[in-house]
């Protein structure tokens, strides 16, 4: 594991112990932080122990620069966006790492100490299907992308629990299209959302593309899933993804093109009508217990009688909060914006059916420990690493062009 990952791990988890902490949940901080202690003891890796040591340290300097982010009343918006943030960060660093590791690779045969960042097989959502597939189907676990289908349970693990609060909390491509949405409405103010009988179909498409990744995963023929896992296109995988982005062709560009357009004419247009992470978890979502709910006799419509948009005003997606006691829309991103715009707490929460709420504290400490946890787990147990010798991949990358599936 990369020192960026053991960093970004790191501080995650131990972000998570000091949210327990400031939350009144001491016990809880006491027990994951002595779990986070004894997995660095047990891994002794030093890049573990390293990226503990400064996870405390940047905790602390964020805690000195930052004190909101560490009190019992945390706001919601300010720790969604330094959620976002932070994590986004880590992405961009991780690439500037993978780049770098290849480019030594190639031009001397040898990266010295650096080691190749596995979280980026996240970006793998085929291959980390097909090895999902194959380890249901056969107990065939995959030793060259294993980070891939770890990081896609992790995934679809927060959209069963958590909605899709991955989207709303976590995505890095969400948080580009929100910049971009903000710059185009500087240059070009006013919302042009398509009227509502083309929003739908247009909402499909996400689910079209997902039936198609769906179809490649499922539609490929059981005999051939070891051989797929084993072969060369596989191990180079991620590079064949790299290539696609760095050396687009014409159809490629005109794409890209595409999804800047729409994430500039619409907020979350991206996330609404092409993503097929969002259509998954949007599907999952409605298996999940949470839900935001609303109690129509707190309402400030109903309590003072006076009228009160506010939830829906503040909904990036759209939907009509103000109008429904239960959100089941496939659309909600658990952002909480809807709450944090709500003028009577007691109106509006994430909740269960039997009316037990979850704050948006406990909502990004149960999604940094699925998406965090889990990795760590699978680094414990050997299964996060790819096996792909450096000679190989070399090779391989030397002959790019000629490898097929």
């Amino acid at each position: 594991m990369t020192l960026i990952e053991s960093f970004t791990l790191m501080l995650a988890l131990v972000y998570i112990a000091s949210q327990l902490f400031w939350g009144g949940h001491q016990y809880g901080a006491l027990v994951a932080t002595s779990t986070l202690v004894a997995a660095v003891a047990v891994s002794m890796s030093p890049m573990l122990l390293l990226g503990l040591l400064l996870a405390s340290l940047s905790l602390m300097a964020l805690k000195f620069a930052k004190p909101e982010l560490f009190v019992s009343e945390i706001r919601i918006n300010p720790l969604r966006y330094w959620l976002q943030h932070l994590l986004a960060l880590s992405i961009l660093l991780t690439a500037i790492h993978y780049t770098v590791y290849h480019l030594l690779l190639a031009h001397y045969g040898d990266t010295g100490v650096m080691l190749r960042p596995n979280v980026l097989d996240a970006f793998l959502p085929i291959a980390g299907g097909i090895e999902l597939r194959a380890i249901t189907q056969f107990g065939y676990f995959d030793i060259q992308h294993p980070a891939a289908v770890v990081m896609l349970a992790a995934v679809l693990l927060t959209g069963l629990l958590c909605k899709r609060a991955f989207c709303g909390w976590a995505c890095p491509l969400g948080l580009a299209g929100e910049y971009l949405y903000k710059l185009r409405t500087r240059l070009i103010p006013g919302e042009y959302n398509p009227p509502a009988w083309l929003d739908w179909p247009l909402r499909m498409i996400k689910y079209l593309l997902l039936a198609f990744l769906l179809y490649v995963v499922i539609g490929m023929p059981a005999q051939m899933l070891p051989h797929y896992l084993g072969g060369e296109y596989h191990k180079v995988a991620d590079l064949k993804m790299a290539t696609f982005f760095t050396s687009p062709g014409t159809i490629t560009l005109i794409c890209f093109a595409v999804i800047l357009l729409l994430a500039a004419w619409r907020k979350q247009a991206f996330c609404r009508y092409l993503c097929p992470y969002g259509a998954a978890l949007g599907l999952l979502s409605l298996a999940s217990p949470l839900k935001i709910r609303r109690n129509p006799q707190e309402c400030v419509k109903v309590a003072k009688g006076t009228p009160c948009s506010k939830c829906t005003r503040a909904c990036p997606a759209g939907i009509k909060v103000d109008e429904l006691t239960t959100v089941h829309s496939d659309e909600c991103q658990a952002c909480l914006r809807c709450v944090a715009a709500c003028p009577r707490k007691e109106a509006l929460a994430l909740g269960l059916a039997n009316g037990k709420r979850l704050s948006h504290r406990g909502l990004a400490i149960t999604l940094l420990i699925i998406l965090f946890a889990l990795p760590m787990l699978a680094y414990l147990l050997g299964y996060w690493e790819s096996q792909t010798p450096e000679a190989m991949r070399l090779y391989l990358m030397q002959h790019l062009d000629k490898i097929g599936i």
